[in-house]
């Protein structure tokens, strides 16, 4: 696929800008062995592209209901912009924290804060996989920062939840632990996923999202 930088997920409603697929900053099987070209050809052509495109409609929809003043439109309507638009805003953020020169611990201001909310790098890694794998279903476990208490948290959401919007917590690391995502290469061993997924952890762009969200 072309080289092309993400670009912001889930704009203003009030703009009523078309949202878009984003390209990916590297091939479908720049990740393999850890997660496959197929994997990733589906997961993104195909499942971010449905949320995308749903999100469109919900919103195109949303808007009609507004100028018709139509709230119980608007309420209906709400579960569709929740689940479509959470799932452009965490696969966004998801492409961003993959990386096929990835894999490794942190630096800098990331792996001290992580040390000083987890104790370790390891003892980090081993909540955050434990909290993944024990996801009912679908859903994300994450990695987020809560601006209040100024420290790191460990959180897991459902189905398409976006963190931010559903905890407060700015989401810095997302695992996408729906079977679309791995089910392919690793049928139902979710802990064997994740175990590959920290090969291609993109500990650059998780150290830049923790720098911009204390500022």
């Amino acid at each position: 696929r072309s080289s092309a930088k993400l670009v912001a997920p889930l704009g203003c409603l009030v703009s009523r800008q078309k949202h878009t697929l984003p390209d990916l900053p590297y091939d479908y099987a720049a990740l393999e062995p850890h997660i496959n070209a197929e994997i990733m050809q589906l997961h993104h052509s195909k499942h971010h592209a449905t949320y995308v495109n749903n999100l469109n409609v919900a919103e195109e929809k949303y808007k009609e209901a507004l100028a018709k003043g139509d709230v119980t439109a608007q309420v209906s309507l709400q579960p569709a912009l929740k689940f479509n638009g959470g799932g452009h805003i965490n696969h966004s953020i998801f492409w961003t924290n993959l990386s096929p020169n990835g894999g490794g611990e942190p630096k800098g201001e990331l792996m001290e804060a992580i040390k000083r909310d987890f104790g370790s790098f390891a003892n980090f890694k081993e909540k955050l996989t434990a909290v993944s794998v024990g996801v009912q279903g679908s859903g994300w476990g994450w990695l987020g920062y809560n601006k209040e208490q100024g420290r790191l948290q460990i959180a897991a959401c459902a189905n398409q939840d976006p963190l931010q919007g559903t905890t407060g917590l700015i989401p810095l690391l997302g695992i996408d632990v729906w079977e679309h995502a791995y089910y392919l290469q690793y049928k139902n061993v979710r802990p064997d996923y994740l175990k590959a997924i920290w090969n291609v952890i993109n500990w650059e762009n998780v150290s830049s999202r923790y720098a911009t969200c204390k500022k």
